[in-house]
């Protein structure tokens, strides 16, 4: 565990691992206030990492003029951008798109359109504290088993003897 300990040197200090569920949300907007997209031909996808304490804007990504039907292939794009996150709040979504934001590990969630996107952070913030759905438990797991994979993995490496 020495390679993890001097890691969390360089990052600031030592200490214990924290349990503070942080996990990425998306959401379908065209104007970075509201959720008013659907989420294939969205112009815009805005991600904020999101723990019980505060929300913070990690990315805005906008995309040209898109149909919402006949263009499997813009999927891509944007399920790449979704790449880590837990959730993505949209006005709609097609079945093709719910079935590939969930084999992602993403969860979609259709809200009336013109949602506050502040008030979605609230309720999302609230509901880390206390009373999560399953859907943001499994995220919440998935994100941990990927961290403790990679402690794994860096402790192999030290026992290994690794060295640059």
């Amino acid at each position: 565990m020495a390679l993890l300990r001097h890691l969390r040197i360089l990052a600031g200090g030592i200490r214990e691992r924290c349990m503070t569920p942080t996990i990425k949300a998306a959401f379908a907007t065209s104007d970075r206030h509201r959720v008013d997209q659907h989420f294939g031909a969205a112009s815009g996808l805005l991600i904020y990492a999101v723990t019980p304490e505060q929300a913070t804007l990690l990315e805005f990504a906008q995309f040209g003029e898109l149909d919402q039907d006949r263009h499997e292939d813009k999927l891509a794009t944007k399920l790449a951008l979704l790449r880590g996150c837990a959730v993505v709040y949209c006005e709609a979504v097609g079945g093709s798109a719910i079935q590939q934001l969930l084999t992602a590990g993403v969860q979609p969630l259709r809200v009336p359109s013109g949602t506050s996107i502040s008030f979605l952070l609230t309720e999302l913030q609230a509901a880390l504290r206390s009373d999560a759905p399953a859907w943001l438990h499994r995220s919440i797991a998935r994100q941990h088993q990927t961290n403790d994979r990679t402690e794994t993995r860096f402790a192999a490496m030290e026992a290994e003897g690794w060295q640059e």
